[in-house]
């Protein structure tokens, strides 16, 4: 039975703002669902701290409050999951996001905590970002199309074996829409 749990939630909209601790705690959670098979940006497990770190620290040093945060989800003071919110500066383009690297820590699964990162994220895009819609990319054959669904994301289209992950293992990339 699925327990959910209420996180404390934390934006992070600068490389200032990043402790060394929180940093430490957001890699380590990234080896742990990756090395678990989670689709979050590293498709060929196992990686270590070190590898996941050098792409944290690209992301944390582009944080900028209007361009890209982190939204984190903590339970009793520990980081249970977290996301990356990015749009652009292009007049054209300006009124979405993207959102990427969506992921709640092992320990924490099945407690609703993804669920309430993506409902404080849409929330979060809307009011603090002035956004109107936020685009997502998914690996396909892991379900998670079924979750953002869930919670109002509309696949718009796929790109069919977009992702190889091992010889013979295509997976399609489907692309999901949220209208804020």
């Amino acid at each position: 039975m699925m327990h959910e749990e209420t996180p404390e939630f934390l934006q992070i909209t600068s490389p200032l703002e990043m402790s060394s601790d929180l940093r430490r705690e957001m890699i380590e959670c990234w080896v742990t669902v990756t090395n678990a098979g989670g689709a979050a940006g590293f498709p060929f497990p196992p990686v270590n701290f070190d590898q996941v770190a050098v792409v944290a620290d690209q992301i944390i040093a582009g944080l900028a409050p209007q361009r890209s945060r982190f939204l984190l989800a903590c339970v009793d003071g520990t980081l249970a999951g977290w996301l990356n919110v990015r749009s652009d500066a292009n007049p054209l383009i300006a009124h979405w996001g993207t959102v990427h690297h969506v992921q709640t820590h092992t320990g924490f699964r099945g407690r609703g905590i993804g669920a309430a990162l993506m409902h404080r994220l849409r929330r979060l895009a809307r009011e603090e970002m002035a956004l109107e819609q936020l685009h997502l990319a998914a690996r396909g054959g892991v379900g998670l199309e079924d979750f953002y669904g869930r919670l109002g994301w509309k696949e718009i289209g796929r790109w069919p074996g977009a992702l190889r992950l091992a010889p013979g293992d295509d997976r399609d990339e489907i692309l999901m829409v949220l209208e804020l």
